[in-house]
């Protein structure tokens, strides 16, 4: 959503940390944001994997669910209306991935959701938040207190230092491990944090008051170790990692199977499980489950040096002219020294190895399905 001359961009609250760090500022999901800094996307990306990047990612959503009931099980069992994901089984201070589905079973939003023990905390995505807390009001305000955490900023520290530097300001940090999350002391300040991101890398989500966001920044940033990374890095950070983006990779015309996004279905939710299905689109994703979809999202590595972007539409082979399918991000994947890609395929096609052809420019680019993620992550586990 980019700003018209009516809609003024939004700030985050470490907009003038950004401009004062020499970024380039670029709108993004209705915010001023940074794309990136003086080091360039390319030195960002690898300072990332091979030490540590910050990220400011304040214009996400923050929702807390509190459960009237006072007992935060009860707060789950009505997520699990709107999600297809075993949230009851979600441990106290861990933290799951999920999908918000439609009535075609096609994906709203992904998210973020811990269990802070008495309530659920949840992430969602920038363009989607205000819809998001509407679904959630709409759907769950008879068990559930709907509140947007609206004064809070929100950091990522990335890469495999993030756990050294964060250990000097949060004790806890070391014995944290991925998917851990929940309320800690960070800095001195009253933080929420979750050993997770957006990178492949091993690294933390930190939740802080909008107050004192650039305090907190500037500690973190004033470790050697730690530089600033902009939008253009965490996207090819991601991109590289095979982690989708809301919008791109997967929106409302996508279901969770046809998203390769099984993994995040536990088999509760399955049909024959506990709590099969009584979210939206469920029977579409429940026969999805059991049959498999007429598509897939799949990793592509061009064969060549040259990037396939977005859109581009995937062939069979070089003379057909009906499209099998399309990119869904693609770029340059700097760890590599290559280009990397996603997409849509037909389920049939859908195997490691398979040579396909990308039209770029009227011209028709061999590519090959790989698996994701193309760049191991390094989760701690």
């Amino acid at each position: 959503m980019l700003a018209t001359s009516d809609t003024p961009l939004k700030r985050t609250p470490l907009h003038a940390l950004h401009v004062s760090l020499g970024a380039k500022m670029v709108p993004f999901a209705g915010y001023d944001m940074p794309v990136q800094y003086p080091a360039g996307v390319l030195k960002e990306h690898l300072h990332t994997r091979q030490k540590a990047g910050l990220f400011d990612v304040s214009h996400m959503g923050q929702v807390a669910l509190r459960p009237k009931s006072g007992q935060v099980e009860d707060a789950a069992l009505a997520l699990e209306r709107l999600v297809p994901q075993d949230m009851l089984a979600l441990a106290p201070f861990r933290q799951r991935y999920a999908q918000f589905t439609n009535a075609a079973g096609c994906i709203l939003d992904d998210l973020m959701v811990a269990n802070f023990g008495d309530h659920l905390f949840a992430v969602v995505n920038a363009a989607c938040k205000e819809a998001d807390e509407a679904h959630l009001r709409a759907h769950l305000s008879d068990s559930c207190q709907v509140d947007s955490l609206a004064d809070r900023a929100l950091l990522a520290l990335q890469g495999p230092r993030a756990e050294a530097v964060l250990a000097q300001f949060c004790a806890e940090a070391p014995a944290m491990r991925f998917m851990d999350a929940g309320p800690h002391e960070v800095a001195g300040l009253g933080c929420f944090v979750s050993r997770s991101g957006y990178t492949g890398e091993d690294g933390f989500e930190i939740s802080v008051p909008a107050a004192q966001a650039e305090q907190l920044a500037t500690a973190l940033l004033s470790d050697p170790d730690v530089l600033p990374i902009g939008l253009g890095a965490r996207d090819s950070l991601r991109l590289e990692a095979g982690l989708c983006l809301y919008g791109h990779d997967i929106d409302t015309t996508t279901t969770p199977v046809e998203g390769a996004l099984e993994w995040s279905m536990q088999k509760s939710r399955h049909s024959g499980g506990a709590r099969a299905g009584g979210y939206p689109g469920a029977e579409t994703v429940l026969s999805q489950l059991a049959s498999g979809a007429a598509r897939r999202r799949v990793g592509l590595k061009p064969e060549g040096r040259a990037p396939v972007r977005e859109g581009a539409p995937l062939f069979a082979d070089q003379t057909s002219s009906e499209p099998i399918g399309a990119v869904t991000s693609g770029g340059f994947g700097p760890s590599l020294n290559a280009p990397v890609a996603m997409g849509y395929v037909p389920t049939a096609l859908a195997i490691n190895g398979t040579r396909l052809f990308a039209e770029v420019r009227g011209q028709r680019l061999p590519l090959r399905v790989a698996a994701t993620p193309f760049v191991p992550n390094t989760y701690k586990r």
